[in-house]
């Protein structure tokens, strides 16, 4: 699959870009897609969650009612999980989410995405981008210029830049992530996949790499 490589104005420079078929031209596997995606979503939960159980609650461990006779469910002190403030039954704990996913499932649901993307023709390259210092206006009129200021998109660098970050970093719909951190969440999140040329040659890299 080819594409054609569009300067900072949106304009087709004349040049084009081959898509690296084993990466952007797989058959999706949606549920290695499922099992990345959930693992990325648990690996963001605190798990501080708590909640007091009896013998955590304060207050008076004297014995209310006696035993038998009252009519009414037993229950001991104060702390009851029966009564108005007492103790929660089985509440929620601090916990781990996280869980086990292989590498080559990881690999797969990261293919499948970028292949989806491929697919739907969400892809855009563009020319390096280079700022000599943030400018948001700089990221919104590129957002104006591509036809992207209804949608939201994922500028792909090949290397860290703290400018451009700066710069796309207050709109609402515009993301900034190096082409070595792509993951599954991030491509399908994002309406408009719009990589930077020289960003291409490191995904391809990247994943040969795992793949090997």
């Amino acid at each position: 699959m080819e594409l054609s490589v569009l300067n900072i104005k949106g304009e087709d420079t004349g040049r084009k870009v081959a898509l690296d078929d084993a990466i952007f031209g797989i058959e999706p596997n949606d549920h290695a897609i499922y099992l990345d995606v959930k693992q990325y979503m648990a690996n963001r939960r605190q798990g501080t969650h708590k909640s007091k159980e009896r013998s955590e609650v304060s207050g008076s461990t004297r014995k209310l009612i006696r035993q038998k006779g009252g009519g009414g469910a037993r229950r001991g002190d104060i702390n009851s999980p029966v009564l108005v403030g007492g103790g929660r039954v089985f509440g929620p704990k601090p916990r781990d989410y996280n869980f086990k996913l292989n590498k080559k499932v990881k690999r797969l649901a990261r293919l499948s995405a970028l292949s989806y993307k491929a697919k739907e023709q969400n892809i855009i390259v563009m020319e390096d981008l280079h700022l000599d210092a943030p400018k948001t206006k700089a990221i919104v009129a590129l957002t104006h210029d591509l036809k992207l200021d209804d949608k939201k998109f994922l500028m792909v660098l090949p290397a860290v830049d703290h400018t451009v970050y700066l710069s796309a970093r207050n709109l609402q719909k515009a993301r900034v992530i190096n082409a070595s951190d792509l993951n599954t969440y991030s491509v399908l999140d994002a309406g408009k996949l719009l990589f930077m040329e020289s960003a291409l040659p490191v995904v391809e890299k990247l994943f040969k790499a795992k793949g090997e």
